[in-house]
């Protein structure tokens, strides 16, 4: 009896031991957490910004760099992030010195460099907007995991179309490599508290 008390006590123990390791593969992956290993986000890339300048990743090099992709047709949650990084660069004032707000768009199509200085004129005069052929944007995207497409039933519908896309801020260091993320329920207050741990860790 007390054998097979044991065994089920065993038994009991490696499920246990199981649902916490599934737990920990499904939540805690490389792309949500830095203490796992280096997150696969981020790489090289050439775009165009809105001043109708090449540029590439290593051109910020040394620089702190905030990337967020969105599209300026967007009614509400890109400038309403847009905001918020604005909002986190002003609060910070010079300790935002060697940060770069980058704004790439998944909306190459209608985003040109015109469109993009005329919209980013809204938010903070530091920030750099980036578009390229529908390749290049594409390229970039899957680099930073960016998920986009046209919203279901907007494709007929000419450039009149809202774009399905994820919603988060990346922070990558001067070396280029990632360092965190910040989600689209993050405040300001939150915003720069967690910026300034980073840069300072």
């Amino acid at each position: 009896m007390i054998k097979r008390y044991h065994v089920i006590a065993i038994a009991a123990l490696v499920i246990a031991a199981g649902v916490v390791g599934f737990t920990a593969y499904r939540y805690l992956t490389p792309a949500t957490t830095a203490s796992l290993g280096e997150a696969l986000v981020g790489g090289p890339f050439t775009l165009t910004d809105q001043n109708g300048k090449q540029v590439k990743n290593s051109d910020f090099a040394g620089h702190y760099m905030l990337v967020y992709f969105g599209y300026t047709f967007c009614p509400d949650v890109c400038p309403a992030e847009l905001q918020v990084m604005s909002a986190a660069l002003d609060a910070m004032g010079s300790a935002a010195k060697n940060v770069v707000p980058i704004f790439v768009t998944i909306d190459p199509e209608r985003d040109t460099p015109v469109v993009l200085k005329q919209y980013m004129s809204n938010f903070n005069p530091r920030f750099v907007a980036l578009t390229g052929t529908p390749k290049q944007i594409a390229a970039v995207a899957k680099e930073y995991r960016v998920y986009y497409a046209k919203a279901k039933g907007w494709q007929q519908a000419g450039d009149n179309y809202l774009m399905d896309h994820s919603s988060i801020i990346y922070l990558m260091g001067p070396n280029g490599k990632f360092v965190k993320h910040f989600t689209y329920t993050t405040d300001v207050v939150k915003f720069v508290k967690g910026l300034k741990a980073a840069m300072s860790g």
